[in-house]
């Protein structure tokens, strides 16, 4: 006879035992927590303000050294769900006490079919977990490996799933299929992240017009109070992960094209990332040594500094090559919101934000010489600065306000989870053997 195993020794948790509160919602993220993915910290410390109960599901390990301050004000525990499985016999104790304790498994198991083991055996853990925490409805960001586990763990578990795709989960072309299309299909909805997004989604992967939302990623704009921009230094400011879709060789070429022209700025480009040593290169090959500087990564109120003591705060998003882009950088959101004014590029859902001549500029990416233009009639024009940052800040209240937006998935999930019950009280669960 097998030996039982508690799999629960396999989920690393800083659990706290609490009364579970009536939207109880199961966060899945390939990793947690990472540097740049500040976006999900504030969506889910203005859902815990708002009294939903979250807990947060890691499928890999940390992978980086730098996080931002937020992270620790974040109440949810957090999960890591095993990531290996070696050992064959313990893989089927893990599949048998499935077939017992979940009572979809049995009749959904050639879900399993298309996955392989790995995922599978994180799916069934993940289920097993919500299941024992009462978490009543599972969200993914992005719709890559934390939507596949997530879809299959609430098949399951007998409950609903969401996710947010963002960007690269939808445009970049990964060597296998993300199948989207099937996520959204079995999804209580799908979020994303704007208007273009939304389009895109429902003209190549079938996503439902009412079950298909954009949210914008929001801020709590009690922590970035407006700074109108007076009489500032010519500073240009970029920030970002050093990757081939933020565009910062085209910024770089700028600032030397601005010195060929006797316009005095300089440029601090704030960030880490593979790309370090090619940018250094470029700035020394250049001759921009004394304008331009790699700042690396600097934690948020560094961010905030730089920011506000900046003329202009650059975005110059491209697509790169293997079809990677930026959905909408939380970047331009932040600076907008104190008062920066933003220069960005005509990428995806830049344009909802950066409203060019109207709360910022927008230019067409890939061309250096028309990011000169701009910031030279940004740095020449500080009258017409001001206007687009007061204008972009009016814009960023009324539309990307974290805890306004976060309502509107909060009434997500509880719908998802009222159709649930209603489900289950017409058609009960089969008892697990």
């Amino acid at each position: 006879e097998m030996l039982t195993r508690d799999w629960s020794s396999d989920v690393c948790s800083s659990d706290l035992s609490e009364p579970r509160s009536p939207i109880a919602v199961g966060y899945v993220l390939k990793r947690y927590p990472r540097f740049s993915e500040t976006f999900v910290v504030n969506e889910i410390l203005a859902l815990e303000k708002a009294g939903v109960q979250v807990d947060i599901f890691a499928l890999g390990p940390v992978s980086e050294t730098h996080f931002q301050e937020a992270i620790s004000r974040v109440r949810a525990p957090v999960h890591r769900i095993r990531h290996q499985f070696h050992d064959t016999e313990l893989y089927w104790q893990l599949l048998v006490q499935a077939r017992k304790a979940l009572p979809e498994f049995r009749r959904l198991a050639h879900l399993a079919d298309e996955h392989d083991w790995v995922t599978v055996g994180q799916a069934v853990l993940l289920a097993m977990q919500a299941q024992s925490k009462g978490i009543r409805h599972l969200h993914a960001h992005f719709g890559t490996q934390a939507a596949t586990v997530a879809r299959l763990a609430a098949a399951f578990a007998g409950i609903h799933y969401s996710f947010t795709a963002h960007a690269k989960d939808i445009y970049h072309q990964y060597e296998e299929p993300v199948q989207l299309d099937l996520k959204i299909r079995d999804a209580a909805f799908t979020v994303t992240v704007s208007d273009y997004n939304v389009d895109y989604l429902r003209t190549h992967f079938g996503a439902p017009t009412d079950r298909t939302h954009r949210i914008y990623n929001g801020l709590d704009l009690s922590a970035f109070p407006y700074h109108p921009p007076i009489n500032r230094p010519s500073h240009v400011v970029a920030v970002g992960r050093l990757v081939e879709k933020k565009g910062f060789p085209f910024l770089i070429e700028a600032i030397g094209l601005l010195r060929d022209r006797s316009i005095d700025c300089r440029c601090t480009l704030v960030g880490d990332g593979p790309l370090r040593p090619q940018l250094q290169k470029q700035i020394e090959d250049l001759g921009l040594t004394d304008r331009v500087q790699l700042a690396g990564v600097r934690p948020l109120t560094e961010v905030s500094a730089f920011l506000k003591g900046a003329a202009v705060l650059v975005a110059p998003s491209i697509i790169s090559e293997g079809g990677d882009r930026d959905g909408l950088p939380t970047i331009l959101v932040e600076g907008m919101a104190l008062g920066t004014p933003c220069i960005s590029t005509q990428v995806v859902g830049i344009p909802e934000l950066i409203r060019d001549h109207e709360t910022g500029l927008c230019v067409a990416p890939n061309d250096a010489k028309v990011l000169a233009d701009a910031i030279a009639e940004m740095l020449g024009n500080p009258t017409m600065a001001r206007l687009l940052a007061d204008n972009a800040r009016a814009l960023i209240e009324s539309e990307y306000d974290v805890h306004r937006n976060t309502a509107r998935l909060r009434d997500l999930f509880a719908q998802s989870i009222q159709a649930v019950e209603a489900q289950h009280a017409a058609h009960p669960p089969s008892a697990a053997e």
